[in-house]
């Protein structure tokens, strides 16, 4: 009892979207509360949080897209418009800014 096993590839796709999007989120809100990032992690954060919109449902997507302009703000440059990408790219880029924050 209290196993539980993901064995279908539907649910393996939404645990994955969910993994993702949790970390990212998570990241996301590290990367808002640290001081004196560089322009470039600004803009990665903002890409980022713009790449993440078409895999959160509802209300958290259109958060996103504040966050995403928030962050380009800060980095002075203009908005952009996001690429969708596959759950294996979003997974290396959010490793990518988890290494730039630090």
């Amino acid at each position: 009892m209290g196993v539980h096993r993901i064995t279908s590839p539907a649910a393996k796709a939404y645990m994955t979207r969910e993994r993702i999007l949790g970390d990212g989120l998570t990241l996301l809100g590290a990367a808002a509360e640290k001081s004196g990032l560089s322009p470039q992690t600004l803009e990665a954060a903002g890409d980022l949080a713009a790449q993440l919109v078409p895999h959160a449902p509802g209300y958290g997507g259109k958060a996103l897209q504040i966050v995403a302009a928030q962050f380009w703000k800060q980095a002075k440059v203009k908005e952009k418009a996001a690429e969708m990408l596959s759950f294996e790219e979003l997974e290396k880029k959010v490793e990518a800014l988890r290494r730039m924050v630090g």
